[in-house]
């Protein structure tokens, strides 16, 4: 597991905290319940993205190893 993946899921686990905390703050009419959304919705995507990135990261990886057992054998 590495740092992309670790802070991704962390950062998605924030998230989902921070949404369900405005979902109970709109239940008690308190209006501070947007920006936790915001930031909730906002954490959510970057954590998202760091997760596709580290795909993305290890797809490249793979191929680059993949190209120099190739160059290797030859």
């Amino acid at each position: 597991m590495n740092k992309y993946l670790r802070r991704g899921l962390l950062e998605i686990i924030i998230a989902i905290v921070l949404i369900l905390v405005g979902y109970y703050l709109m239940n008690l009419q308190n209006n501070w319940y947007r920006p936790l959304m915001i930031l909730g919705v906002i954490s959510f995507g970057i954590g998202f993205l760091r997760i596709i990135y580290r795909l993305l990261r290890k797809i490249d990886r793979n191929a680059l190893l993949e190209k120099r057992k190739e160059e290797k054998q030859d």
